[in-house]
């Protein structure tokens, strides 16, 4: 079917408006990320009209990504109720054309979009990513504010017999530099011996180098200096796999960082599960059409019903809602990551298929 002139024409109507959808959403996600951009950084130093357009760019793929599968659902509803309006499928289901033959091309243009989301917008929205968190960290660094991170970095150390907890409370480089960072030191018997205040902390080969310190130590008057050295076994690849937010790696990229933390110890749960659900989107959105289809495909000479459509709605929303609740699940290891992602989006593809099968072949 999907090779058929029908095939190819019911895939074109299906693409043209995924591309008018998907312009629309990235209009308004733009504007109103611009809006909010404008309104949180407008009296930093640094800030410009061109930088803010510049950094809500580079955010809107990621946000955009986060639409695809309820923007998938609407796509379907909107081509399907179109042709049904139209007559279109009311005269090819009088050609003898079974519902599985004509939904050939809209599960294959959802899965195309899958596809694009995972090897285009994915890349892209973790470059963006990573670049608008080091644009906001410049802007605050110049406003002397610190740059702010979604959580606070605790790294414990053990180096030439010392035993350190270096905190912050936020980063950049990937971990290589903290700031307004807490240095405890220990003893052999775990007593604090020193603890150094700094603004800043950076990670040169083979120590720390604390900016603006603060020496406290048991019994004795606080000592200010301008700079001191914290030696450290740690490696910037460490560091790297310890800090780094699954939306900021691309899809090429995850299995390598998936190794590498499993070498060095850390737990990967987080990027498993989303190496798993960039895996599944496709999929995903196949199950979103086959939703979509359950509730538009029967044919009314004036409007669909408003009810059936809304449970539509309803259902991917639904669907949605428990496949991110399940991700953070996933994320936190209370899930294994594979069973996590796709049991859910197995199940509905599965469900979805059922109805329609019900619907159509009794």
């Amino acid at each position: 079917m999907i090779y058929s002139t029908l095939g190819r024409y019911f895939l074109r109507r299906y693409i043209v408006t995924a591309i008018w959808f998907f312009l629309g959403v990235c209009a308004i996600i733009f504007l109103a990320d611009f809006s909010e951009t404008s309104r949180r950084m407008a009296s930093m130093q640094g800030y410009s009209v061109s930088g803010a357009l510049a950094f809500t760019a580079m955010r809107t793929p990621l946000i955009f990504l986060q639409t695809v599968p309820t923007l998938t659902l609407f796509i379907g509803m909107t081509v399907m109720i179109a042709l049904n309006r139209r007559y279109e499928l009311v005269v090819t289901r009088a050609a003898g054309v079974s519902v599985w033959q004509f939904m050939t091309p809209f599960v294959t243009g959802a899965f195309l979009i899958g596809l694009f989301s995972i090897l285009v917008v994915n890349p892209l929205a973790a470059w963006g990513q990573r670049e608008s968190i080091s644009l906001e960290a410049s802007w605050r660094e110049a406003s002397n504010r610190a740059p702010r991170s979604t959580f606070l970095p605790w790294i414990r150390q053990v180096s030439n017999g010392n035993d350190v907890i270096i905190g912050a409370k936020s980063y950049e480089a990937e971990g290589t530099e903290l700031f307004d960072v807490v240095v405890i030191h220990f003893d052999g018997d775990g007593r604090v011996i020193l603890r150094q205040d700094a603004s800043k902390a950076k990670l040169e080969d083979g120590y720390w180098s604390l900016t603006n310190v603060m020496e406290n130590r048991p019994g004795e008057i606080p000592v200010r200096i301008e700079t001191a050295q914290v030696s450290t076994n740690l490696k910037q690849e460490f560091l790297q796999e310890s800090l780094s937010q699954p939306e900021t790696i691309a899809f090429f990229d995850l299995s390598r960082k998936i190794e590498v933390g499993k070498s060095f110890g850390l737990p990967t749960k987080a990027l498993e599960t989303q190496f798993h659900s960039l895996i599944s989107l496709p999929l995903l959105l196949v199950a979103m059409t086959l939703i979509a289809a359950t509730v538009t495909l029967k044919f009314s000479r004036f409007a669909q019903s408003r009810s059936v459509i809304l449970g539509g709605i309803v259902s991917g929303f639904v669907l949605y809602v428990v496949t991110v609740l399940v991700k953070a699940f996933g994320s936190s290891g209370a899930v294994p990551p594979l069973v996590a992602v796709w049991v859910p989006v197995i199940v509905a593809t599965a469900l979805g298929a059922t109805i329609l099968l019900h619907q159509e072949d009794g």
